[in-house]
């Protein structure tokens, strides 16, 4: 199965819970489980957030409204970040895949690189002579 990346509308239903079409659920593993699953879940989040910038519209001082939507999305970004690796599973559930599968995915995709971290840690650190 390729990845078929979804269309803007598509995506946006994604963004805010909805369930893509199968012919996305390979898409949807990809951006769950690659390199930057971080910045696109925090991108997911801003854009939910998004229609507070509505607020400045409302009559007022507009300090007032830019605080209060400045909080609201410090707000949501802090939610957002607590219950990232939930939310990005949560998603996967929802197109078929076990939970678990995003973490287990990431994890093999580093595996070679904690490794060799490891390796190199204890070359250093590990095999140190006694100083007497």
């Amino acid at each position: 199965m390729s990845r078929k990346r979804p269309n803007p509308l598509q995506w946006l239903w994604y963004v805010y819970g909805g369930r893509l079409p199968e012919r996305h659920r390979e898409w949807v593993l990809h951006d769950i489980t690659c390199r930057t699953w971080a910045v696109r879940h925090m991108i997911r989040a801003l854009v939910q957030v998004s229609p507070g910038l509505l607020l400045l519209l409302l009559p007022g001082p507009l300090w007032i409204s830019a605080m209060s939507l400045l909080g609201g999305v410090l707000m949501a970004v802090w939610y957002s970040v607590s219950a990232m690796e939930e939310t990005c599973e949560h998603r996967l559930a929802k197109h078929g895949y076990p939970i678990g599968t995003g973490r287990t995915k990431r994890a093999e995709a580093t595996a070679s690189l904690r490794a060799e971290q490891a390796a190199r840690y204890a070359a250093l650190y590990r095999n140190q002579p006694d100083h007497e």
